[in-house]
């Protein structure tokens, strides 16, 4: 029997090197040098090839090595079977630095600061005030988010697809009450994950809803937020600035409009960056669950999309 790794255009020997301890019975492969597709009983997936998992017809479960699923579901042929992801405080701790450091970026206006070094300009100005903000998506990471900045004194929203509860966090839930989320921010969060229901979701609609000048930052998934609409609203002045660490397709295309935009901040999809050191026991725990016939950690429901 044996685990496969699939998982292009990374480096794995780490990874590999792990689970072959954690895992000593096990052979760990790395597609697509795979010796027998009948041996392999488990793939570790991350934005897999479409096809690849359906070529190996002894699979008993499918790990994702992140914690979004939408490009494992988006495989015409995957196989009818149990899915997990990861959920690592690692990874949430990542996270919300990730935004903490953003939020400082923009309250101490250092993107206007780096606009006037290149201008050659002069022209103190005092902090930004924001006060309020609203987080789109209350799952694992988008929870963690919302309330790490009501702890830090923000008056915080948050939106998702279900009712949630959490304290310090004003909550809204559905499509009807998702104007009502964002009216007040002063920044808005997307955590949000992929799915049918979220595709295109933040559009021309939703970005009249915010109120002007609203800062905007993405770090769940590209297609979520209609690109044309976003840089129509940065033009107007809707949006006063957006920071993007996920796009349609990645690595952004040359030329694409976003590279060049004075009001859009770059980061190469670094915000939450998966662990190997973290999640290795998860990987291997499941890997087991799978063998005996038991249920997988962190499950993904395939009618939700995550």
């Amino acid at each position: 029997m044996s685990l496969a790794l699939i998982i292009p255009d990374r480096k794995l020997d780490d990874l590999q090197q792990r689970l072959t301890q954690a895992l000593p019975d096990t052979r760990i492969e790395i597609w697509p040098d795979i010796s027998s597709a009948d041996e392999v009983e488990f793939a570790v997936v991350w934005k897999q090839p479409s096809g690849s998992l359906a070529q190996l017809p002894n699979l008993k479960a499918i790990q994702c090595f992140g914690a979004g699923v939408d490009a494992i579901l988006a495989d015409p042929t995957l196989p009818a079977l149990p899915i997990a992801r990861i959920v690592d405080n690692s990874l949430t701790d990542t996270m919300v630095r990730y935004l903490d450091g953003v939020l400082s970026h923009y309250r101490l206006r250092l993107d206007q600061f780096s606009s006037q070094q290149r201008q050659q300009l002069w022209k103190p100005k005092s902090p930004r005030q924001i006060s309020s903000i609203c987080v789109l998506g209350l799952g694992e990471l988008g929870g963690a988010a919302a309330q790490h900045f009501s702890a830090a004194g923000y008056h915080v929203s948050g939106w998702a697809r279900t009712a949630k509860r959490l304290p310090g966090v004003h909550c809204y839930s559905g499509q009807a009450e998702l104007a009502l989320a964002v009216a007040e921010a002063d920044v808005v969060i997307c955590l949000l994950p992929l799915t049918a229901e979220t595709e295109d979701l933040l559009d021309e609609t939703f970005f009249n809803q915010v109120k002007a000048n609203t800062i905007f930052i993405n770090v769940a998934r590209g297609a979520i937020v209609d690109d044309t609409a976003l840089v129509t609203a940065l033009d107007s002045g809707q949006l006063q600035a957006a920071c993007l660490d996920v796009f349609r397709q990645e690595p952004l295309l040359a030329g694409h409009p976003f590279w060049l935009h004075p009001a859009i901040l770059i980061t190469p999809h670094v915000s939450a960056v998966t662990n190997v050191s973290t999640v290795v026991q998860q990987i291997a725990e499941n890997y087991r669950r799978s063998q005996r016939g038991e249920a997988l950690l962190n499950p993904v429901d395939l009618k939700r999309g995550y």
